[in-house]
């Protein structure tokens, strides 16, 4: 297996259509939708009006020396509703299509002229044993913390890579902005070039 540093020249030859200037806005609105995106907004507070109570006045009115009280359910009260607590709600967040390709495209060239991206002709484990996959991505980028960009995966190379809690392995047509950026090197299979640049492409 032949890995070599993956140049922008070479990606520009290679049909990458990569932006000249960084669209660090994009990139930021992609990855904040993308955080928000996976947050499942279930977070839930009961009010004084849920808490389940018996609604009796806890003592008279007058007379006490103490404040006025209506009922337990109170937010002054142990065990009472809570004030402006969080409640169900959405928090997705909404990219448009060129936004995204842009950010996409900005993030991997930033990659590529950074020196983090490994070209290979293919990433194969016939075996599927995790030490194989180990020393396979090892000897292409150099470290164990890195993410397998390919057009497909055969089931040994995902039986050996799934162990390898560094790693990452993802199709070119589903691999994101956030993962691009989120690893120390990317190494990417030939048969992934033609998917990159078509994504990358406006």
């Amino acid at each position: 297996m032949s890995a070599n540093v993956l140049t922008t020249e070479a990606a520009r030859q290679a049909n990458l259509d990569l932006p000249e200037a960084p669209a660090q806005q994009a990139v930021h609105d992609v990855i904040t939708a993308l955080r928000a995106n996976r947050r499942s907004g279930t977070a839930c507070t009961k009010t004084r009006g849920e808490v389940a109570d018996s609604g009796k006045k806890p003592f008279r009115q007058k007379g006490t020396g103490n404040a006025r009280q209506g009922g337990n359910a109170s937010p002054i009260h142990r065990g009472g509703g809570v004030v402006f607590g969080p409640r169900p709600r959405d928090y997705s967040k909404g990219v448009n299509r060129k936004t995204r390709r842009l950010a996409f495209a900005s993030a991997l060239a930033a990659r590529i002229e950074a020196g983090d991206v490994i070209a290979v002709d293919s990433f194969e484990v016939p075996d599927g044993k995790t030490k194989s996959f180990v020393a396979q991505l090892v000897s292409a980028a150099g470290t164990e913390n890195a993410l397998v960009v390919s057009d497909s995966f055969t089931a040994e190379t995902h039986l050996a890579g799934r162990n390898v809690a560094t790693s990452g392995r993802m199709t070119a047509a589903e691999v994101s902005t956030e993962q691009i950026l989120f690893f120390d090197k990317i190494v990417v299979t030939s048969g992934a070039m033609a998917v990159l640049a078509r994504r990358t492409t406006a």
